[in-house]
């Protein structure tokens, strides 16, 4: 009886016409503070020990998942490159030599930046490594993906906006009892760009301690949004992305890319496309070169779910930043239709907003639709852009709502993908002042390559995973 009402369900639900159930949240979240955390609080302790390794994170470090780049600063001297790891937390049998640089800001002059990259590595494994020497060494774990594959699942977090608030802190602690595997970021890392002078550089100091208890254990997969660029003149300081580029590596090479701001990975059954909203991206360039030939590799028989990351939403109705991402939408929106791309996730917009499979390819100046229409090969677009900075929430809308936005709300959280097989994902949108176990927008997402292959349906075991949720759709 309780599986018939859960099929009763889904049939209602899948019934719902796109548009049909469109809402602005009517909640309104009572804020912290919205100043940064203090310098000396406890979410920026600096690591016991001479010279101890600080502002740990990993990413990936290649195509498929099976190796990681890690990085971490010294702030009295060099120290060791080295990065002891194996299967045993008691016994590292292996190593791995990296390099360090370091650079100025200002008048501001960074630690010792070190980065080490460990290939060769066994799929859905467990890591233990160790960084640093004698009593100042630290110990930490991660974990690799599933051999890339069509049914691998896989669980990612998808965080934009951060910051270093208390409400950056609230949403990084749900993030870690979320369960994700890998944080896909979105843009907009510490916001040290609100300050000045050598304050810029002491701030990215401590946002890499700030999140280090997650970057530590598990991949960040990295964009740049508009405060990573750190573009100065006042201050002599006029090269972009300088301090985000010597921080946090990527995997670019691995891809083709001829620059660290746009790449691609494979992870599990996803194949996720990362492209910069600050850089060139019109007709010939670089960037536009590389997303037409990157498109072409994405193999949906071994990556079925097709995931684009960048900052600036191409589909917004927020008051804030309202049609920026209207240029670089004209310029890949046929491309992400034609090559099936399953959902985009953006940040910039500092509120949640969720959209229904809509499209304006049709448009152009002199004929066409003048709105976006109802499109089945379209992606979901979703911004997550509410992680939590000093900015505080875009809380105006435009009204009415658009056909094309299917839920928005002003507050802060982040969101997860949990990967089921070939067909189906379920994602779910967590606000901060419910933590983890009240979702406030959630839905399955049908795969766009295999969903038009065959027909839809879900076993047993993830309707009971899908009427968990408090508030459920498909898409």
């Amino acid at each position: 009886m309780l599986l018939h009402f859960f099929l009763a369900s889904f049939v209602f639900l899948s019934s719902v016409k796109d548009g049909s159930a469109r809402i602005t949240s009517s909640f309104v979240r009572s804020e912290y503070p919205s100043a940064d955390i203090p310098l000396d609080h406890e979410a920026f302790a600096v690591p016991k020990g001479y010279n101890a390794p600080q502002q740990v994170h990993i990413s990936q470090g290649d195509y498929d998942g099976k190796a990681v780049i890690i990085s971490w600063v010294t702030t009295d001297e060099p120290g060791s490159c080295k990065v002891q790891y194996g299967t045993s937390e008691n016994k590292l049998q292996d190593s791995a030599d990296g390099s360090f640089t370091n650079y100025t800001f200002y008048q501001y002059k960074s630690g010792f930046i070190h980065q080490c990259l460990i290939e060769d590595l066994e799929y859905d494994t467990k890591y233990y490594y160790r960084i640093g020497s004698g009593d100042s060494s630290r110990d930490f774990w991660f974990k690799t993906p599933p051999k890339v594959g069509p049914d691998a699942p896989y669980k990612f977090g998808i965080i934009g906006d951060l910051g270093q608030t208390f409400n950056s802190l609230s949403t990084l602690d749900h993030y870690i009892e979320s369960g994700a595997e890998t944080v896909l970021f979105v843009g907009d890392l510490s916001y040290a760009d609100r300050y000045q002078y050598n304050d810029v550089g002491q701030r990215w100091d401590t946002w890499g301690r700030f999140v280090e208890k997650s970057t530590a254990y598990q991949p960040w997969i990295w964009s740049a949004g508009n405060h990573e660029i750190d573009y100065m003149p006042y201050m002599g300081e006029v090269v972009p992305f300088r301090n985000f580029l010597n921080r946090f590596p990527t995997p670019y090479l691995a891809s083709k890319s001829s620059n660290p701001l746009w790449y691609a990975i494979r992870r599990a059954s996803a194949h996720i496309i990362v492209i910069s909203s600050y850089s060139p991206f019109v007709k010939y360039t670089p960037q536009w070169t590389w997303l037409k030939d990157e498109l072409k590799r994405v193999d949906r028989e071994k990556t079925p779910w097709l995931i684009v990351l960048m900052h600036v939403p191409l589909y917004n109705s927020n008051e804030a930043h309202y049609m920026e991402g209207e240029s670089m939408r004209a310029a890949f929106e046929s491309w992400f239709i034609d090559h099936k791309v399953d959902v985009i996730f953006a940040g910039h917009v500092h509120a949640y907003e969720r959209s229904y499979r809509y499209s304006n390819v049709d448009y152009n100046i002199t004929s066409g639709h003048r709105y976006p229409v109802p499109d089945k090969s379209a992606p979901i677009y979703i911004t997550v852009g509410d992680g939590g900075n000093q900015e505080g929430l875009a809380s105006r809308f435009t009204e009415p709502q658009p056909q094309y936005s299917a839920f928005r709300e002003a507050s802060y959280g982040h969101s997860t993908l949990e990967i089921m097989n070939r067909t189906h994902a379920v994602y779910h949108w967590n606000r901060n002042d419910d933590g983890k176990k009240v979702k406030t927008d959630s839905f399955v997402l049908h795969n766009q390559y295999w969903g038009s292959h065959r027909r839809r349906k879900l076993n047993k075991h993830l309707l009971v995973r899908l009427f968990d949720a408090d508030t459920i759709t498909t898409i």
